[in-house]
């Protein structure tokens, strides 16, 4: 749902323009972060901090290690994670540990496509809010051992990566939540197409944490 603040106003642009990104820092509470060190999948190229808001969630990060940080409680409002400038039908592959009962808030590849406008999400476990709960099903599609709701919504006038605008939100909800595996974006982005999806000019792509509400933490590995 939202987006890097450097991204407003690129409205005539079609090339990913990523957040300045700060240094990376550094990781004080070892028994708050439980990633995995035997996972050593790390993808390749990774290029881009999403970071809105980060610091309602104690975002920390290490990019060339691929791995993140947060956690939060209360009114939040905020999308964070790792990834890529320029999104793709890549082939994703993550290990985290996510706890959000109670929260509004997604574990999910996060991204935008330039034109036609569309924000999409393919959710691998959720907090309180399935997002097609309130929104059009077009279906499901099978995909990385598990069956996944889809869904769109029409977004009218509301904040984009190039302001104010309309667009469509596509979403991908795993219906057996999981918090690691692979994520096969071609899979999904084949049956949005059907569906007015551009499938090109993608923007920025990332493996996001984004919350709303409630109470939660993350870390994950990439």
């Amino acid at each position: 749902m939202k987006f890097s603040t450097t991204l407003l106003g690129l409205v005539a642009s079609t090339v990913a323009v990523p957040v300045a990104e700060p240094e990376p820092m550094a990781i004080e509470d070892p028994q708050f972060i439980q990633i995995d060190k035997r996972f050593d999948k790390r993808q390749s190229g990774l290029n881009y901090v999403q970071n809105y808001n980060g610091n309602a969630a104690q975002f920390q990060y290490n990019q060339a290690a691929g791995t993140y940080t947060c956690r939060w409680s209360g009114s939040t409002d905020f999308v964070v994670g790792l990834g890529w400038t320029t999104g793709s039908n890549r082939v994703i592959n993550y290990k985290a540990t996510y706890s959000a009962q109670g929260s509004g808030s997604y574990l999910a590849v996060y991204g935008w496509i330039n034109s036609p406008q569309a924000e999409y999400y393919v959710v691998e476990s959720y907090g309180s809010f399935n997002p097609c709960s309130q929104a059009q099903s077009i279906g499901t599609v099978t995909s990385d051992g598990g069956t996944y709701q889809v869904c769109t919504d029409q977004r009218n006038n509301q904040p984009s990566i190039t302001g104010t605008s309309t667009f469509t939100q596509y979403f991908s909800v795993r219906q057996s939540q999981r918090t690691s595996g692979t994520v096969t974006l071609d899979n999904h982005f084949k049956l949005w197409a059907q569906h007015g999806f551009g499938n090109k000019n993608f923007n920025y792509q990332v493996m996001a944490v984004e919350a709303f509400s409630g109470s939660g933490s993350a870390s994950v590995s990439m």
